[in-house]
């Protein structure tokens, strides 16, 4: 079935003209008729609007495009609900934006056009990209594909789901504590973060400004090297967006990493982890250490203190954030007596409780008497947090830890605790907040019926990407977690 082909094998067979783009989008949007009813990954999608695209790459290809200036040509590409895509819905997993269509293209999907991409469809997202689970959604919770009881992980959880459930062949997401790396690893998918600064946040609605970055999500560590490639490079219409060389991340995939030096946090390895994730990724870093990575014991001292000051800074930036959506200038609308009530009442009924919760916590530690206690005290544990990773890279080419404690929970488990929900982005919150890269892929499955998958995160130095996607692509390649697909039935 073509929606279960990898980007590169899709690219190459249309290549070879053995089958069409238009072939491939509907067997995409065939997947999503036959499963989405029971996976809920999808919040809209123009399937029309689809099929056309793929006939304009059609075309392309009858007239000779070349590849290699568009090497994502006619292939379907989905995109979280949180990017802007012109004259498509932006709603944020959220009833406060209302009917609001977005006017312009984000930059991501500006360049995934240039390359030749079909963008299609929105995926479901915990609210404003605030959660672990998309159970925070306004419209319904996504499922995972290997067990529908089981949540897929969040916020990017309908991006994550859409892959693994092969409804599209990749998707775009974004990451502010992990929102791509949790729910790939949930999910059994291939999940990047890049840098901060790698990728442009233009288009992208903002949940913390200083930690948000958009990232791929893939079947294969070779499909998430090349849309990196794509997404990548300076935007000027991005302050935060840096001026750094962008490297084909696909041609260094080699399988060679014979030398690299992995770290291995002795603060990371912690009570409360699940044993079959604990065997998974000890048999990891052993697979790894036959390939010839040397292994270093490192420390990141500060690691305790990551859940609280990221809680601290998301919640302040959050705050700031959403003070624009009021009722008055787009989106949804509660009338009032006066712009006091208005505002109350259109935040009141627009914004869900996860997302009131995150703005009160975030206001109060940005209120007087409170800033330094709170704000700045956090800011100065941040950077401890990334002179530990800095120091660590001094010593090791990459750093290696499970991407999530457990395995997929079940929905409902853990929506009454926001503190136990908090601590399933134990792992990746650390990588936001020192501005870092990192990657999430399948390293093996729980010992449970149904059995789940479990993700081994590599994360590496700023601008670091080819180096643990080169380790990511060598482990792949030499293990045979790939070959086990969600069953779904209609």
């Amino acid at each position: 079935m073509l929606n279960q082909l990898t980007i590169s094998e899709l690219t190459a067979r249309l290549a070879r003209r053995e089958v069409s783009t238009r072939q491939a989008m509907q067997a995409c949007l065939d997947q999503i008729q036959r499963v989405d009813g029971r996976v809920k990954a999808f919040l809209s999608y123009d399937a029309a609007d689809a099929l056309a695209q793929a006939d304009a790459a059609d075309r392309q290809i009858t007239a000779g495009t070349d590849f290699k200036t568009q090497p994502l040509l006619g292939v379907p590409i989905a995109v979280k609900d949180v990017l802007a895509v012109k004259n498509q819905p932006l709603n944020c997993g959220s009833k406060i934006l209302g009917k609001f269509i977005s006017p312009y293209d984000a930059t991501v999907i500006e360049r995934l056009r240039a390359a030749g991409a079909i963008v299609f469809g929105r995926l479901n997202m915990d609210e404003f990209a605030m959660g672990s689970s998309t159970e925070n959604s306004a419209f319904f919770t996504t499922l995972n594909p290997w067990d529908t009881s089981r949540i897929p992980g969040g916020s990017s959880g309908g991006s994550a789901a859409a892959v693994a459930a092969d409804e599209c062949l990749a998707t775009l997401g974004s990451d502010t504590g992990g929102s791509i790396r949790q729910p790939a690893a949930l999910c059994g998918c291939v999940g990047l973060k890049p840098t901060y600064g790698r990728v442009s946040r233009y288009g992208l609605v903002a949940f913390a400004s200083s930690l948000d970055q958009i990232g791929p999500f893939t079947k294969n560590v070779h499909d998430a090297a090349m849309l990196l490639n794509v997404i990548s490079g300076l935007d000027p219409r991005d302050s935060t967006s840096l001026p750094q060389p962008v490297p084909d991340y696909a041609a260094a995939l080699d399988g060679s990493v014979k030398g690299l030096k992995l770290g291995l946090p002795k603060e990371y390895r912690i009570g409360g982890l699940d044993p079959d994730v604990k065997n998974a990724v000890d048999a990891a870093v052993k697979h790894l250490e036959k390939l010839g990575v040397e292994l270093i014991d490192i420390s990141l001292p500060h690691s305790d203190y990551a859940v609280a000051t990221y809680y601290i800074i998301a919640t302040a930036e959050a705050s700031a954030n959403l003070a624009r959506f009021d009722g008055i200038r787009y989106g949804a609308r509660v009338d009032g007596s006066d712009p006091v009530s208005l505002y109350s009442n259109t935040r009141g009924a627009g914004f869900g409780a996860e997302v009131k919760r995150r703005i009160i916590l975030g206001t109060y530690v940005l209120s007087s008497g409170y800033y330094d206690a709170y704000y700045l005290r956090a800011q100065k544990v941040r950077t401890l947090i990334r002179q530990d990773f800095l120091k660590a890279f001094e010593q090791v080419d990459a750093i290696v830890s499970p991407t999530t404690p457990t395995a997929a929970f079940k929905v409902g488990e853990k929506s009454a605790d926001p503190l136990q929900m908090y601590l399933s982005d134990i792992f990746t919150i650390s990588c936001n907040l020192a501005g870092i890269c990192g990657v999430s892929l399948r390293c093996g499955f729980t010992n449970s019926s149904p059995q789940l998958p479990i993700g081994l995160q590599l994360v590496g130095h700023p601008f670091g990407e080819a180096t643990i996607l080169k380790i990511a692509h060598a482990y792949e390649q030499t293990t045979d977690w790939l070959k086990r697909r969600p069953v779904l039935s209609a």
